[in-house]
């Protein structure tokens, strides 16, 4: 068999005995774009069913969409228990950007309303702490041209990044073209959990 095909015999042969609890160890590994959709649906549609799923993978863009809930664990401690939009929430930057050809009166009329914008690189401003739609009714009001106006929020794997930041064992990092060192351990599993209603 296949990697692909081996990974749906072994998914196949866990679901004989109908079981209540699933735990996945990277269970997309190997499998193409429909398999990886098929593998999804499938540990959604056993979540729904009422049974619990754990899934263990360190490809964070894939758990952001399957899972509802995360744990965290690095350098075996208990990181982090929690839903996937309050670990996003709690462990990185959210803001709005704005972006304007009426850009210093833009800053004049959020400076009078006390409202602090960084600029950015780009010549966008970004704004923590006021909602994107409180930031577009101000600039209604005063007739303000907005050709930007977008929430900004860290994906998963940034959001994990920033929380496992200190329980990283090895650091990857280039210095004066040397090749970075080996990312063996430290990174910590991520644990994914799916149950029905949560």
């Amino acid at each position: 068999f296949s990697l692909g095909m081996g990974q749906r015999l072994g998914i196949a042969g866990a679901l004989l005995g109908d079981p209540e609890i699933l735990m996945f160890d990277e269970p997309v590994n190997g499998l193409d774009p429909e398999g990886i959709h098929w593998i999804r649906n499938l540990m959604k549609s056993l979540a729904a069913q009422g049974r619990t799923v754990f899934v263990s993978s360190h490809l964070m863009s894939e758990m952001a969409l399957t899972a509802d809930h995360l744990v965290v664990i690095g350098q075996g401690r208990l990181l982090a228990d929690m839903s996937m939009s309050d670990f996003i929430r709690q462990n990185s930057r959210s803001y709005v950007r704005l972006r304007s050809p009426q850009r210093e009166r833009l800053l004049d009329v959020l400076h009078e309303t006390g409202i602090t914008a960084v600029e950015a690189g780009d010549g966008a401003l970004e704004v923590d702490g006021t909602p994107a739609e409180e930031l577009g009714e101000l600039a209604a009001s005063r007739q303000l041209i907005l050709h930007e106006l977008s929430p900004q929020q860290a994906s998963l794997e940034e959001a994990f990044m920033q929380l496992t930041a200190e329980s990283v064992e090895y650091h990857a990092h280039t210095d004066s073209g040397a090749a970075p060192p080996p990312q063996t351990g430290g990174w910590g599993e991520g644990w994914q959990q799916q149950r029905k209603g949560a």
